[in-house]
């Protein structure tokens, strides 16, 4: 037989994919007994879907469980490879099966987000009048990769990354495959650490068998060779996607929430998956003045400082100066009253006109204004008692006792509270308040 005739072998992970449902791993939140997608599926209630989730979960496997469970014709398209011309030649093909014997199709868009908007536009009348159930699968968020008008006619499906148990699952009925031919020795430890290496994705487990079994002596997957093939493992994050926001949203969440321990996990998880520690070193700043304030206004040059030693340092000594920051952040005393003072002041000054500085309140630098009496009626803190001029008002006259700032009890704060609780009685006691228009 000549080489170029032989039928290429399919991957491991394309000779394993499920069936049906009962051989489908994972998505237990839409595939258990009694869950919604499964009922539909069961009850052959097809409609119109989009599958959210990330590589390896069973995307584009699930489309063809429900297309062979629903009896329908389906037809793939992949929006890497595939134009407006190839959408039409679909469109038309669904039209003709349709028409000529009363088929219904499915039609399966891979990568959907790859699609232009004008592009995920030209499925939109087809599926509006029945012409195929239309199914998209994408591993970015839908709320800003697909167009509305599509994502309105569409239900959307999160599917989940399988957990090390569901891929070690996975992974034994890989070794089955080979049990006819060969007897592959393999522990339930290195079957694990496959399973961690492959970050939730059952294709990337698969190839990792696939490789060991290939170069396996003596039908022994030893610590060596998993070593080789595990070693260049990619963890899952994207520079600009839902996994780069979603882990730094769990970083300053933890330190928001007081748990250094988590806090640290997320960062060395950020860390690990290449995210630039600057990045992390800029929002640390940011969160010391949102979520810290002046309950500990240290945190924010604790912050600057970390940010300061990453640039002098370098990443080894750098990355440490950072987890200094972390940590010090999350274990600080927490409070957000000047973040919303300052939002209460932006909102504030939406709402009122361009009120007039109040005479006292303005500088005289020339002899005119001097003459006019601008700012003669100020009277200078520091030289009345306590350095506070009771009964001062440095507010527009209809702004009067307008507060903004809350202090809380936490660290610091609860001191500034009690010093502004007690200037604000001296106010309150004192026979020098300023004049006000009734």
């Amino acid at each position: 037989m000549d080489l170029f005739d032989q039928a290429p072998v399919q991957p491991l992970a394309t000779r394993l994919r499920p069936k049906d449902l009962n051989e489908f791993c994972g998505q237990s939140h839409l595939l258990g007994p009694g869950k919604v997608l499964r009922k539909a599926i069961e009850e052959n209630q097809l409609h119109s879907m989009i599958l959210w989730g990330p590589p390896g979960v069973g995307k584009t496997t699930l489309a063809n469980i429900i297309a062979e469970r629903c009896n329908v014709k389906m037809q793939m398209l992949s929006a890497v490879f595939s134009g407006v011309k190839d959408i039409r030649a679909a469109v038309d093909h669904a039209k003709m099966q349709l028409q000529q014997n009363g088929t219904q199709t499915l039609l399966f868009v891979d990568e959907i987000h790859r699609f232009s908007k004008s592009q995920q536009d030209a499925f939109l009348p087809f599926v509006e009048d029945g012409t195929f159930t239309f199914i998209g699968a994408t591993t970015e968020n839908p709320s800003f990769e697909i167009n509305n008008a599509l994502l309105s006619r569409a239900r959307v499906y999160v599917l989940k990354a399988l957990t090390d148990e569901e891929i070690v699952s996975v992974l034994k009925r890989g070794l089955q495959l080979y049990d006819e031919k060969r007897s592959i020795v393999i522990s339930e430890e290195h079957l694990r650490q496959i399973a961690i290496a492959s970050d939730g994705d059952a294709r990337r487990a698969l190839n990792f068998l696939e490789t060991l079994i290939q170069m396996a002596g003596e039908n022994v997957i030893t610590e060596s060779f998993l070593s080789q093939v595990i070693s260049s493992q990619v963890k899952q994050y994207d520079k600009s996607g839902d996994i780069y926001y979603s882990q730094i949203s769990a970083l300053h969440k933890s330190v928001r929430g007081s748990s250094p321990d988590a806090a640290l996990y997320w960062y060395a998880r950020m860390l690990d998956a290449g995210c630039d520690p600057l990045y992390v070193a800029r929002r640390l700043v940011a969160i010391a003045s949102e979520d810290i304030g002046n309950a500990d206004p240290r945190a924010l040059q604790i912050a600057l400082n970390a940010w300061d030693a990453f640039t002098r340092l370098g990443p080894a000594e750098g990355e440490r100066s950072i987890a200094h920051a972390v940590v010090y952040l999350a274990c600080a005393p927490k409070s957000n009253a000047v973040y919303d003072a300052f939002n209460a002041a932006k909102e504030l000054v939406k709402k009122t006109a361009s009120l007039d500085v109040p005479n006292h309140l303005c500088n005289a630098p020339t002899k005119l204004m001097k003459e006019l009496n601008v700012g003669s009626d100020y009277r200078y803190p520091h030289d009345e008692a306590n350095s506070y001029a009771a009964g001062e008002e440095y507010f527009p006259e209809s702004l009067h006792n307008t507060k903004l700032y809350f202090p809380k009890e936490n660290g610091l704060e609860a001191k500034i509270k009690a010093r502004l609780t007690f200037l604000r009685s001296l106010d309150e006691n004192s026979d020098n308040k300023r004049s006000r228009n009734p």
